[in-house]
């Protein structure tokens, strides 16, 4: 899908397709329909848009053993290392995803071994907090097993009321999950959706004793907890 990034390419693909109906209209002109196309008045507007826009979809530094573990990967977000708040992992709407009519969200993740953890349980905390934030920021936490089945799966999304949402100091959160004996992967991480900004800070990784102990491949995952301070 298209979006306000996009004009000039648009621009030449409508002016290429007029000339095929033997319509001949400059380029130019073009680019003020498309700029009438995006609710601007002209192109200069928009054009203007454009580089602004263009500051706010450079990448972060992505903190070593994390990834980008969002759902769609068009530019809606960006993410990484908060340069101005070390410690401190981010991450933000971009103005593409102010054209999109449903949320999409952003996710960081880490992956590690789940063999510490079988036969009693792991427990995962942050501190998350956000700023103009129309969506939500929480952490999940899933165990797979080694065909990448999900055998357990908890998203503070779910709970009502427990995710920051619009503008929000820092606040604590903890999930702690069983690991059966078949579970391979841990993974863990902090998503935003919506449009707005998310910060995460000061994770812990520990084994604590299981609640319920039940006996229940990816290549990215790390035998131990990484970088949980998100340094440089």
């Amino acid at each position: 899908m298209y979006s306000f990034m996009d004009a000039k390419l648009m621009a030449k693909q409508l002016r290429q397709g007029l000339a095929e109906r033997n319509i001949a209209v400059s380029h130019s002109d073009c680019l003020e329909l498309v700029a009438r196309q995006f609710g601007v008045a002209n192109w200069n507007i928009l054009s203007a848009r454009i580089d602004a826009a263009a500051a706010e979809l450079a990448p972060w530094v992505m903190p070593e053993g994390w990834l980008d573990s969002s759902l769609n990967r068009e530019g809606y977000f960006r993410m990484g290392i908060d340069p101005e708040r070390p410690g401190c992992a981010i991450i933000q709407s971009t103005p593409l995803a102010d054209h999109q009519p449903l949320d999409q969200f952003g996710s960081m993740a880490q992956i590690i071994a789940a063999e510490p953890y079988r036969g009693g349980a792991v427990r995962v905390a942050c501190q998350l907090s956000c700023k103009n934030l129309d969506g939500a920021a929480t952490m999940w936490l899933r165990l797979d097993d080694a065909r990448g089945k999900h055998l357990q799966f908890e998203n503070l999304l779910d709970r009502p009321g427990v995710a920051v949402r619009q503008t929000e100091g820092w606040k604590g959160f903890a999930i702690t999950l069983d690991v059966p004996n078949t579970a391979e992967s841990i993974y863990f991480g902090f998503l935003v959706s919506g449009r707005g900004t998310g910060w995460a800070r000061n994770f812990t990784v520990e084994r604590v004793d299981a609640t319920d102990a039940p006996d229940r491949r990816k290549p990215y995952r790390f035998d131990r907890p990484t970088n949980l301070g998100f340094s440089a």
